[in-house]
């Protein structure tokens, strides 16, 4: 939090120190910067986590390091040098974007296709591919080939079955309107599972916040 005095409970200290300079090894008249140079390019494992207090016992079976080891920080020439000491602070998405988790979240409602009248033979072919792969199958019964409504959740809705003549009064669409559909995406710090998780249990701490509010109110209680 904001004025708290850093301590080994809550904060995370990272090193990066590079120097370039030039590979006395390389071939005369070599170009390739990476051979040219030592350290030329500063990468993302070359990070090194900096242990504080007790925080070495605490994470011996998971070391604190970047996730991904390959990520390109700067370029350095001969002479140029990085040193910093990097600290971690945690926060929330409210106050910064920088500190989300989610990368793109959104939701729909569940599309609902109701066939009204059997649509057989060419014309469930026809219906079966104004759909994505999976939504409408063919099915046969006593014989006769039609058209059935397997999976609605892959549907985009695009409605193109409603350009059909052959269709109109044998077909309604419409969404389910208490189904959600979420999706999720995470930057890869917290699982989307996870996320999902630590989602609900801000929104029920919110909801107890709006109770306690509406009961005070309604007590008479609020604050004048």
């Amino acid at each position: 939090q904001p004025g708290d005095i850093p301590t080994d409970q809550n904060t995370i200290v990272l090193k990066l120190d590079v120097a370039c300079e030039v590979n006395r090894d390389a071939a005369p008249g070599e170009t390739d910067p990476k051979k040219k140079y030592i350290n030329s390019a500063v990468y993302s494992n070359q990070i090194v986590w900096d242990p504080k207090g007790e925080q070495e016992r605490q994470f011996a079976d998971s070391p604190i390091r970047p996730i991904h080891d390959d990520i390109l920080i700067t370029k350095l020439r001969p002479g140029q040098v990085v040193s910093c000491e990097l600290h971690c602070e945690k926060g929330v998405g409210k106050d910064h974007a920088k500190f989300s988790p989610v990368a793109t979240a959104s939701y729909r409602l569940l599309p609902e296709i109701q066939i009204l009248e059997d649509i057989t033979g060419d014309d469930a072919e026809l219906f079966r591919s104004c759909f994505p792969p999976g939504v409408v199958d063919i099915v046969e019964e006593n014989g006769v080939r039609k058209a059935k409504v397997v999976n609605p959740r892959k549907d985009t809705v695009s409605r193109e079955v409603l350009r059909h003549k052959q269709f109109e009064g044998k077909v309604r669409l419409t969404r389910v309107r208490d189904h959600f559909i979420f999706n999720v995406e995470s930057t890869g710090i917290i699982a989307p599972e996870k996320l999902i998780e630590q989602a609900l249990d801000v929104l029920m701490e919110k909801c107890a916040i709006a109770k306690d509010a509406m009961a005070k109110i309604t007590n008479g209680d609020e604050e004048k």
